[in-house]
């Protein structure tokens, strides 16, 4: 089974069991729903440890949660540092255009003419649009925005993104 990360624990909140959480999804409201079922992945161990999401509330920049029979400090306080994840069948269903990192890093990145620039091996979140960062085999990488003048095609079955730089773009 694959997992993917959708936050770190970074501290605790108060004392009633509450965990800070550095969110690392883009659908936090669905993620830390109460009820919701969340692996937790400890430094160093590589078996999860399966929570339950008992409430959720977003302070500062922070998601703020609690887990089922976990009330107090002393039930959280070690669990500092671990990183929250969910399955694959946790996935849902994206709408047309959009996609999971996961699904574009690795794909190969091609120009209309069919030269290959290298594959996807990061994605930066600027605000305004993602950027993909193309590293070719040797060189410098290139950086992409995901926006619909440049990005032609993406077919994840074929791990294949197809794109019209506008000028300057790859130099």
């Amino acid at each position: 089974m694959n997992y993917f990360n959708v936050g770190k624990i970074v501290n605790t909140h108060g004392i009633r069991g509450e965990v800070r959480v550095i969110s690392r999804t883009d659908f936090p409201e669905e993620r830390y729903a109460p009820g919701s079922r969340l692996a937790l992945f400890m430094p160093n161990s590589k078996t999860p440890i399966y929570l339950t999401v008992a409430s959720h509330r977003q302070h500062k920049n922070f998601d703020l949660l609690t887990f089922e029979n976990h009330p107090n400090i002393n039930d959280v306080e070690k669990y500092r540092d671990g990183i929250l994840k969910v399955s694959d069948d946790q996935l849902g269903e994206l709408e047309e255009g959009e996609f999971y990192y996961h699904e574009i890093i690795g794909c190969t990145v091609y120009t209309m003419e069919g030269t290959e620039l290298g594959k996807v091996t990061e994605i930066l979140e600027t605000g305004a649009n993602d950027v993909w960062t193309v590293t070719p085999e040797q060189g410098k990488p290139h950086y992409i925005p995901y926006i619909e003048d440049i990005v032609k095609e993406v077919n994840i079955d074929e791990k294949k993104i197809v794109i019209e730089p506008m000028e300057g773009l790859l130099s």
